[in-house]
């Protein structure tokens, strides 16, 4: 079934992302991009998040590649994985009607002695900054809007979603195999 999916440039996200699923997802995206740098490629949503770094590697790799990619949430799309949402080529980012969204600050669990969780604590921080920006760049809402937004778990449909900025459009169930191969 994956192999078929990769054929038609679709790639999909069914899990939280680790460093595994960050790696392979990125080496979808290299590949496809090396079959056709002119081809959108389909980035489908259905994840609770994951770990901020494996999340940031993939962001990254859609930054550099030059194909748009195309990203659809389905079901749950929370935390780092609404990233990877906004993340999509402008005009290009969806949701399903029924989709959930979710926006929150990164999280950490620090243990250890009082230097470590200090340490811990300075690096969550950084990385909630990094975040933070990719937020503001993806949705050009100010940061000041982005801090009040992710401040604690923001569930939202998708309309509020593209009110925003999370997304461009609402698509529905029928809409979707035209979506699938309009591009392939």
């Amino acid at each position: 079934m994956y192999g078929y999916l990769l054929r038609n440039r679709v790639i999909f996200i069914g899990s939280r992302i680790n460093d595994e699923t960050a790696t392979q997802i990125v080496a979808c995206l290299l590949a496809l991009e090396t079959l056709s740098d002119s081809e959108d490629i389909k980035l489908y949503i259905n994840s609770p998040g994951g770990q901020a770094y494996s999340v940031i590697s993939i962001l990254d790799t859609i930054e550099a590649i030059k194909p748009d990619v195309v990203t659809i949430a389905l079901g749950q799309c929370a935390s780092t994985a609404t990233l990877l949402l906004a993340a999509g080529a402008k005009g290009k980012r969806f949701s399903m009607p029924n989709a959930r969204i979710m926006m929150h600050q990164p999280a950490g669990g620090a243990m250890g002695s009082a230097d470590e969780v200090n340490i811990q604590a300075s690096e969550l921080n950084r990385t909630m900054k990094v975040v933070h920006r990719f937020y503001e760049r993806f949705t050009g809402l100010p940061l000041d809007r982005i801090e009040e937004e992710t401040d604690r778990d923001n569930f939202m449909n998708p309309k509020q979603a593209m009110e925003l900025g999370l997304i461009d459009d609402v698509i529905v169930s029928a809409d979707l195999p035209t979506l699938a191969t309009a591009h392939a």
